[in-house]
């Protein structure tokens, strides 16, 4: 279900996140809607080569879950992303479970804007994405 927190709402402080565990269906898909087929993310010999020793998924993949929570959660519809900053602190590989988190850190009420803390951490609790995401909300 799609939530509208109003503008007025919201708080400093506040958080919403969602969890998704990376399947190589996701991997795929993500390749061919994107076109970036990177053989560290689709070819598993060639994986086995890299820094990482298998495939990993694409950080934008799990960098998406952020714009997810954004759109559907906090603040949800009427939600215009405007900017992201992203660093990507570790990967994820093929079965992780990744959660999404978004907190509230800056409201500016004379634009209706936002700015979030985003992060991204798998199962172990590591941060693989951390960022900063501003958003317009009606």
């Amino acid at each position: 279900m799609i939530q509208d927190v109003k503008f007025v709402d919201i708080q400093v402080g506040d958080k919403a996140s969602m969890s998704k565990t990376v399947t190589e269906y996701d991997v795929y898909t993500f390749a061919g809607l994107t076109g970036d087929f990177n053989p560290v993310h689709v070819n598993a010999e060639f994986a086995k080569t890299s820094m990482f020793k298998e495939r990993i998924a694409h950080g934008m993949l799990s960098a998406g879950f952020i714009s997810a929570v954004l759109g559907t959660t906090l603040p949800g519809a009427n939600t215009i992303y405007m900017g992201q900053e992203l660093a990507f602190k570790a990967p994820v590989k093929i079965g992780d479970t990744v959660t999404a988190t978004v907190e509230v850190i800056e409201k500016i009420e004379a634009k209706n804007r936002l700015i979030f803390r985003t992060v991204v951490t798998n199962q172990e609790g590591t941060i693989v994405i951390d960022g900063k995401a501003t958003v317009m909300k009606k």
